[in-house]
């Protein structure tokens, strides 16, 4: 019982202070109030009013200032008698309970404080391995095709007297130039769109008629693996789309082009429309390599290569698809990729109806 009335003690302290600052702020008010009214009836001087205010301050000072080192008195008083117990005394239920509810949301703050503090650590670990990878991707990319170009410029200067090898050589160094000139407007790209300075040209095209255009294009690349391009529209009531037109035809180029690099011999590259009511569902798939899942996070990264070896032998400038994700994002649309080993993969989008 005398534990209980303690605690009502403690847990009643906020409420008295309260009513006791109440009824000292009316008292105040009653007074303030007496005091206008002396001064109307001039009956006391200024001075008699200044020394009842100062009277009435510093009571007031002094009970509020009672109640508030009361009521923090009782709220550590428990807390300063587990820490004066001794090892090995024992301890009552009620120091047990303390000890769980204080030291316990104090290890619980400082474990959670940790916690953001490690995440926030990792996080700079993580973008300072991205921020080298990138230096180190971006360095590999630029000196493949620098190296050729330099080596074909030397040869040339070493004045080669047969004119089938001068315009060999130079036809060589001019493609690589390209190559160059490829990565450096795929990075100009890539950043105009994260900074928001690439203004996105909305109008209402035919998708359909577009990506027609796309495979006609891209037809002389499937002859060496002899892969196939299919389009698979669903006879959709309407193919007008509502986007940018030539950062779409970038995207679905890119897409095309990828799943004929990576196809099979005498594979195939298929695109397919789905109705989605207010959006079309765009979809190239093709039955080549595939990848593995460890890969598909990683993918839409800059200069990211599944196989670094192979990928870069068959060419590119490793930003196609980083590029691609930009492009649907700044369109307020979603890139997915669904992939198997060896089976082949599909890259799909979102785009709305025009």
């Amino acid at each position: 019982m005398v534990i209980n009335s303690q605690l009502m003690k403690q847990n009643n302290s906020p409420q008295n202070l309260i009513i006791v600052i109440s009824i000292i702020i009316t008292g105040i008010s009653v007074i303030a109030t007496s005091f206008h009214d002396y001064i109307v009836l001039e009956r006391f001087s200024v001075l008699k009013i200044f020394s009842l205010f100062l009277v009435t301050f510093i009571f007031t000072f002094i009970t509020i200032r009672y109640f508030i080192k009361k009521y923090v008195s009782n709220k550590l008083k428990p807390i300063y008698s587990l820490v004066r117990k001794k090892p090995g005394q024992v301890q009552t239920k009620e120091d047990v309970k303390l000890n769980s509810d204080v030291f316990g949301d104090l290890n619980g703050e400082v474990a959670n404080w940790v916690e953001d503090k490690n995440k926030e650590v990792q996080s700079i670990k993580d973008l300072e391995q991205y921020r080298k990878d990138y230096v180190g991707n971006i360095s590999h990319e630029l000196k493949t095709p620098l190296t050729s170009v330099q080596g074909y410029i030397h040869t040339l200067l070493e004045d080669v007297e047969d004119e089938n090898i001068r315009i060999k050589f130079l036809r060589k160094a001019a493609n690589n130039t390209e190559r160059l000139i490829q990565i450096v407007n795929d990075l100009e790209l890539i950043t105009k769109i994260e900074s928001g300075n690439n203004i996105i040209e909305l109008s209402s095209f035919n998708i359909l008629d577009l990506t027609n255009e796309i495979l006609d294009d891209m037809s002389f690349m499937t002859v060496e693996k002899n892969i196939s391009l299919n389009l698979i529209h669903g006879n959709l009531s309407s193919y007008q789309a509502y986007g940018d037109k030539e950062a779409i035809r970038k995207v679905l180029s890119n897409l095309v082009i990828n799943s004929i690099k990576y196809g099979k011999e005498d594979g195939k590259s298929t695109i397919k429309f789905y109705d989605m009511v207010d959006n079309f569902l765009i979809e190239v798939i093709d039955n080549g390599l595939g990848i593995d899942e460890e890969h598909l996070p990683h993918l839409f990264d800059r200069f990211y290569r599944v196989d670094k070896s192979r990928n870069r032998n068959i060419g590119g400038s490793g930003l196609g698809l980083s590029i691609v994700k930009h492009i649907i994002e700044s369109h307020n649309e979603t890139v997915h990729v669904k992939s198997k080993k060896g089976e082949g993969s599909t890259f799909s989008f979102t785009l709305k109806k025009g």
